[in-house]
C-alpha cells in the first residue's frame, strides 16, 4: 500500500469516487453498520473515512480507473455482495426464528426490534440479536472491511464487467438464507412435529381428553427447549462463520468479473 494519496495524480479523482461508491454499497447493508439507530453522519464519516484509507491501496493494484456508468453500478453491487454475504447470516437466523415461532404458537407475539426499528416476532428478534451479537464478538466489522480491501485487488475499481452475471449470483445467494434458516430451525421444528403427532394419537386413544387445552402451552414448552437445546450447535456454527461468508462473497464477486457462457 502506498503510503498517502495523491488527489492532484491522473486518475485519483475517479479512483476516490469508484472507491466510495464500493465502501457505500457495503455500509447499505452490512450487519449494524446499516442499521437505522446508527447516524446518518456516522456512516457518511465512515464512507468518507473508508475511501480515503482504501484508494491508495486500489491505485497501487491496477492502471488508472476510468470512471463509467457501468463501473459505478458494478462498484456499488461488488460492495453490497460483500456486505449482503454477512446480512444472509443474521437473516438465516431471524428466518430461523420467524419459523420456530409459526410452529410454537408466539407468531402472535411481537416486540419492537432495535435494530430494524420495527416490530418483529420475538423469536426471530432475539435470534437476529443474537446472531449479530456471535457475529460481532467474532469481529465481523474487522473481517468484512478486510474482504473489501482484498476486493479492491481481486476486482480492481472498473474493471467487472459482468453485471448481469454478478446481479445473478446475488440473487442466487438469497436461496442460501433460507437454506440456513431451515437448518437453524429444523431441531425445534422436528420437535414440535413430534409433540403435535403424539397429542394427536392421545386424542384418538382417549376421546373424552381436551387435547386443545394442553396442546398450546405444551407446544411452548417444548419448542423453548428445544432452541435452548439449539443455541449451543448454533453458537458452533457462527464460530466458523467466516468461511461460510468468505466462500457466499467469493462467488457473487466473483460473477462480476465472468462475462462468458
Amino acid at each position: 500500500m502506498s503510503a498517502g494519496l495523491d488527489f492532484f495524480a491522473p486518475g485519483a479523482g475517479d479512483a476516490l469516487v469508484l472507491t466510495g461508491t464500493r465502501v457505500t454499497g457495503l455500509l447499505l447493508v452490512a450487519p449494524s453498520l446499516s442499521s437505522i439507530i446508527v447516524p446518518h453522519r456516522v456512516r457518511a464519516g465512515l464512507v468518507v473515512l473508508l475511501t480515503l484509507l482504501l484508494t491508495p491501496a486500489a491505485l497501487s493494484a491496477q492502471r488508472m480507473p476510468r470512471m463509467t456508468a457501468m463501473a459505478v453500478a458494478s462498484e456499488l453491487l461488488i460492495g453490497f455482495a460483500i456486505g449482503f454475504g454477512a446480512s444472509i447470516l443474521v437473516g438465516a437466523a431471524e428466518q430461523a426464528g420467524d419459523a420456530m415461532a409459526v410452529q410454537t404458537g408466539l407468531s402472535g407475539i411481537a416486540i419492537l426490534d432495535p435494530m430494524a426499528a420495527e416490530p418483529l416476532p420475538v423469536l426471530g428478534s432475539f435470534l437476529r440479536l443474537f446472531a449479530i451479537t456471535l457475529l460481532l464478538t467474532l469481529n465481523l466489522h474487522a473481517v468484512m472491511i478486510s474482504t473489501l480491501a482484498e476486493s479492491l485487488r481481486a476486482v480492481p475499481l472498473g474493471s467487472a464487467p459482468g453485471l448481469a452475471n454478478g446481479i445473478h449470483e446475488l440473487l442466487g445467494l438469497g436461496a442460501t438464507m433460507f437454506a440456513l434458516g431451515v437448518r437453524f430451525a429444523a431441531p425445534v421444528i422436528a420437535v414440535i412435529l413430534i409433540v403435535n403427532v403424539s397429542l394427536a394419537v392421545m386424542g384418538r386413544a382417549a376421546p373424552q381428553l381436551n387435547v386443545l387445552t394442553v396442546a398450546f402451552p405444551l407446544q411452548i414448552a417444548a419448542g423453548l427447549f428445544a432452541l435452548a437445546a439449539a443455541l449451543p450447535a448454533m453458537a458452533v456454527f457462527f464460530g466458523g462463520w467466516d468461511s461460510v461468508y468468505h466462500g457466499m462473497v467469493a462467488r457473487a464477486v466473483g460473477g462480476f468479473t465472468f462475462t462468458g457462457r
